[in-house]
């Protein structure tokens, strides 16, 4: 007996405000040949457990603590059944052609094994919430066209990276990369998933008409100091641990004025405290994270190539996706 295609894996910590929603518009979805695995990370508000009883289809895998997006969605992986891990976050709602877009994309284009879902936002579909992540010169990620009006036509095409929020990946190529860094925890550990696979030589590919309407942060709030802490620390291991040598002497000091300004800006909201925080912690762990690159051949030029150029655009979190050549 042979597995689904796809498993959809969505890692819940005290989701219940949207886990419902979510799982409702997986049971719309078109393409139906895909099993769905809740990996909770040690809730208490019951609302994993409450949806395995009411849907006996559901795998429900309790993690007992909680161990972080980035491990919950490595053991998840691990237990999976199907070719392709539809990585989906509970505050993430797809529409119902949502798999049935991105496995098109896989058959179209199937020498890749990564894809990125267009995000608009949950509040006001009007609005992008991503569309993959880019990556600057500076060492610094950010998520395309976050917040920014949806334009009428997004055309498909690689980009630097994908959104774990809504991605599609081969889970051979997932577990052979080892997933996500399981010491990130949370934020960032997707941007250094993209970059070990385009230095593997594999990219990613958005696929703009697989769309979800994204909450965003509804568990941990966006500007939380949990994820002041952790965006500062793991920004800057993702840099140590990825930025191709012969770019690091430009990288690295592009990378500590925009964290200065980074920082500046946290200290005019009353948000320095964490700030600093995961930035020390960030850097007691650096040369650790450096030498993990040690020895890796990788595929510099590639890397280089895929990053945004473009300050402007970098700023106002621009789309940069390079478009497929018209047939």
């Amino acid at each position: 007996m042979t597995g689904p295609s796809v498993s959809v894996i969505i890692v819940t910590y005290e989701s219940r405000a949207v886990l419902t929603r979510c799982l409702e518009q997986l049971k719309a979805q078109s393409f139906t040949d895909f099993e769905v695995i809740l990996a909770d990370n040690g809730s208490v508000d019951g609302a994993a457990k409450a949806a395995a009883r009411a849907d006996p289809s559901l795998v429900l895998l309790e993690n007992g603590a909680n161990l972080g997006f980035a491990a919950a969605n490595n053991r998840a992986a691990r237990v999976a059944k199907g070719r392709w891990l539809a990585l989906l976050n509970p505050d993430a709602f797809a529409q119902p052609d949502w798999l049935a877009r991105l496995m098109a994309a896989t058959e179209a284009h199937s020498d890749d094994a990564c894809f990125t879902s267009l995000q608009v936002a949950a509040d006001d579909p009007g609005l992008l919430d991503g569309a993959g992540d880019a990556m600057t010169l500076a060492g610094l990620p950010y998520r395309m066209g976050y917040r920014r009006p949806r334009p009428q036509a997004i055309l498909a095409g690689e980009v630097f990276s994908p959104c774990g929020a809504a991605m599609l990946v081969r889970r051979e190529t997932f577990l052979g990369l080892g997933g996500f860094e399981a010491r990130f925890f949370s934020y960032c550990e997707d941007v250094d998933f993209g970059y070990r696979l385009r230095a593997a030589g594999g990219r990613t590919r958005l696929v703009p008409d697989a769309v979800v309407a994204h909450v965003g942060s509804a568990t941990l709030g966006a500007r939380s100091d949990f994820a002041q802490f952790h965006g500062f620390r793991n920004r800057l291991w993702c840099f140590a641990r990825n930025t191709p040598s012969v770019l690091m002497p430009l990288a690295l000091l592009l990378h500590a004025v925009a964290t200065a300004v980074s920082l500046i800006g946290c200290l005019a909201r009353g948000e320095a405290g964490p700030a600093w925080k995961g930035l020390m912690a960030g850097m007691r762990g650096f040369w650790a994270m450096r030498r993990e690159r040690s020895g890796k051949r990788g595929h510099a030029r590639d890397v280089i190539a895929a990053m945004t150029w473009n300050p402007v655009k970098s700023a106002r979190r621009g789309l940069d996706v390079r478009h497929d050549p018209p047939q």
